[in-house]
C-alpha cells in the first residue's frame, strides 16, 4: 500500500476510536443543520463524517494519509482495501460527496437540496455504522 499519499505507521486503535467518535459528533452537527435548513453545510459536514470514519480504518489497520492529498488518501484507501466489506458503491458515493463539498466549501452557494443533505446523511449514518463494527470486530 506504497503511495505518496498513504502513509505506513504504527496501528492505533485510540486513533480510530477517536476519529468515529469525531464522526459521530458530525452526524449530530449534519442533522441540525438539516434541521435548519443549511443543506450545503449539511452534505459538508456528513462528508467529514465519512471522511473520520475512513481514517479511523486507516489508523486501525495501520496506515495514515499523507499531508497532501488526504481526501483522496482515504478514498483509495477505502477502495483498495474495504471495498467489499464497507461496499465500493458506498465509496464512489463518498468520492461524489468529496467533489460536491469542494464546491460548497470553496466555489458555490445553496447547492445542496434537502433531499440531497438527507441522502448524503442516510449514507454517513450507514458507512459510520459500518466502519464502527469493522473497528471493533478487528479488536475482539
Amino acid at each position: 500500500m506504497r503511495s505518496r499519499v498513504i502513509r505506513k505507521t504504527r496501528p492505533s486503535h485510540a486513533l480510530a476510536v477517536t476519529s468515529l467518535r469525531r464522526a459521530r459528533r458530525d452526524i449530530d452537527t449534519a442533522k441540525a443543520l438539516v434541521e435548519n435548513e443549511r443543506f450545503d453545510w449539511s452534505l459538508a459536514i456528513s462528508y467529514n463524517a465519512m471522511l473520520q470514519a475512513g481514517r479511523a480504518l486507516m489508523f486501525e489497520r495501520g496506515y495514515r494519509p499523507s499531508t497532501t492529498g488526504s481526501h483522496v488518501a482515504v478514498v483509495r484507501f477505502l477502495h483498495m482495501s474495504f471495498g467489499k466489506e464497507v461496499g465500493n458503491r458506498m465509496i464512489m458515493f463518498l468520492n461524489g460527496m468529496r467533489k460536491k463539498r469542494h464546491r460548497v466549501v470553496y466555489e458555490e452557494m445553496d447547492i445542496v437540496s434537502k433531499s440531497e443533505a438527507e441522502r448524503a446523511l442516510g449514507w454517513t449514518i450507514e458507512f459510520v455504522n459500518r466502519v464502527d463494527t469493522i473497528v471493533r470486530k478487528h479488536v475482539g
